[in-house]
């Protein structure tokens, strides 16, 4: 209503005050300036999708398997199914926003409205155990479904938009770190309420008190997951309205007139895709069985929230650093350096023996690299769209699709690994609700969180090497796009005057 506008209008002028607005035209020396509330109120809406994504990514799988107690099978076509349809809508989303017309509000911000009631609603009932057995499959695989259609409704105009707050690479990377460094903020909230609320609900016995136990079971609490998701989705709600509140979307002419084919042949584009396809399969997979293996591979079955919250806080008090890094020595060089950080303590945390001070000692330099594999591929894709955008001047609207279907190569090829890694686990063994696994299960999973990680890690940069946007390919495209912008700008500056002067 008109208070609510009011208001909206009152925040945006507190983000715009310290500098002229980065969403209307301004002269040269100050067109696309960002303000800090700017960047703070547009990091926000990055939130969610990180809240929720690891709270499932870490949470999920031993949830279905000892909560629900569904039978690792089923489990693994639900996590398969879900994130092979999450991919499949992106490229769609992509389609739709990019054909979407301008209203009042943008193009980006009817999409993130409209689909938040329902993500948080579909989210709240993936943790609620419904009261029948028969059908318990079929639930879980619809909800999980739905919430990765709204989420994806969601995510894709929000990744989209940071193309469409500022056209200076400078603001958009300054403005990406600000996202990044509250989108591992996210991961750690989301690890921390679902870890905290549900990690002391088993009665199972530590490693020491079960020496002489082979057959004990799980006691489940299915109420503290609905606690957890119910904090979450009200988290969810306010980051969405402090996004909408704070961010106006400056206009553009989006049309959909470039096909599928140009941008998937654009090289750069297909480079960076692929490399991070890599890395980013060797994080997923690390993330989806995580959780399993320090209960039943390390026996830190009391420890195992805090072990991932360790390393969430380590990503995000190392995000700054890593922004420093990057504008100080370039993105390929922090690619290189930052994701292979993991490596030697992906191997170490197999190779000795379990001892909980060393435990935490590798999560947190492992924190390093995961803020690193966080931050890097959404700073680096603007590098691109950039790139495309020199390279074809006359093609306009193209923002959403890149970003759409990065997203569902990332997402289609993390639930493959997820649904490949929950069926490794049937193969090995694994007893659903059981305080203690066959010694299959325990190797399995390390050979899940460490060899393939590596292997995966390895290719991934060896894909990298070969991209070819370095740091002065990046300033010699920023650069041109000044120019194209400044010829804009004075061109519409000559129609004015001389529609004035008629």
């Amino acid at each position: 209503g008109e208070r609510t506008n009011r208001f909206k209008a009152n925040l945006t002028s507190l983000c715009t005050s310290s500098s002229p607005s980065p969403l209307v035209f301004q002269p040269k020396n100050q067109r696309n300036r960002l303000s800090v509330c700017s960047k703070v109120c547009y990091a926000f809406g990055g939130a969610p999708y990180q809240i929720t994504g690891s709270a499932l990514g870490f949470f999920l799988q031993i949830y279905l398997l000892d909560v629900a107690q569904l039978d690792p099978f089923y489990a693994s076509i639900i996590l398969f199914v879900g994130r092979a349809w999450d991919a499949v809508t992106d490229p769609t989303v992509g389609f739709l926003v990019s054909r979407s017309r301008w209203t009042g509000i943008g193009r980006m911000m009817p999409w993130i409205l409209l689909s938040t009631p329902f993500a948080v609603l579909t989210y709240f009932l993936i943790w609620y155990v419904p009261p029948f057995e028969e059908g318990k499959v079929v639930w879980y695989l619809i909800f999980y479904c739905l919430f990765q259609s709204m989420q994806t409704c969601f995510h894709v105009p929000y990744s989209a938009l940071t193309m469409f707050i500022s056209t200076d690479q400078k603001e958009r990377d300054s403005a990406t770190a600000y996202r990044m460094m509250v989108e591992v903020l996210g991961t750690v909230l989301g690890t921390a309420i679902q870890g905290q609320i549900v990690g002391g609900v088993s009665n199972c016995p530590d490693e020491t008190e079960h020496v002489n136990s082979t057959n004990s079971s799980r006691v489940n609490s299915p109420a503290a997951y609905l606690v957890a998701s119910g904090v979450i989705c009200i988290i969810y709600v306010l980051c969405a309205v402090i996004l909408f509140l704070g961010v106006k979307e400056r206009k553009e002419p989006l049309t959909f007139r470039q096909s599928l084919w140009v941008i998937m042949t654009h090289g750069p584009y297909v480079k960076l895709v692929i490399g991070f396809l890599f890395t980013s399969l060797a994080f997923m997979l690390l993330e989806g069985n995580f959780a399993l293996f320090i209960t039943y591979a390390l026996g830190h079955r009391k420890h195992f929230q805090n072990i991932l919250l360790v390393i969430m806080l380590s990503g995000t008090l190392t995000i700054p650093w890593w922004h420093w890094f990057l504008t100080r020595f370039g993105k390929k060089k922090a690619v290189y350096f930052g994701i292979s950080w993991a490596v030697p303590f992906m191997i170490l945390i197999v190779c000795i023996k379990s001892n909980l001070v060393i435990s935490y000692l590798v999560s947190v330099a492992a924190g390093v690299s995961v803020a690193a594999a966080f931050l890097l591929p959404w700073s680096m894709l603007p590098d691109v769209v950039d790139d495309f955008k020199v390279k074809n001047p006359d093609i306009h609207g193209h923002e959403a699709l890149f970003y759409s279907f990065y997203v569902f190569f990332i997402k289609f090829a993390s639930g493959v690994s997820l649904g490949v890694s929950t069926l490794s686990l049937k193969f090995a063994g694994y007893m659903t609700g059981d305080c203690v696994q066959p010694e299959a299960v325990s190797l399995t999973l390390k050979v899940l969180v460490s060899p393939v990680p590596v292997f995966l890690i390895a290719v991934g940069l060896l894909i990298l090497k070969t991209y070819p946007i370095d740091e002065e390919r990046r300033q010699g495209n920023r650069k041109l796009l000044q120019q194209m912008l400044d010829s804009e700008a004075d061109s519409e500056s000559e129609s004015s005057e001389l529609g004035s002067s008629m």
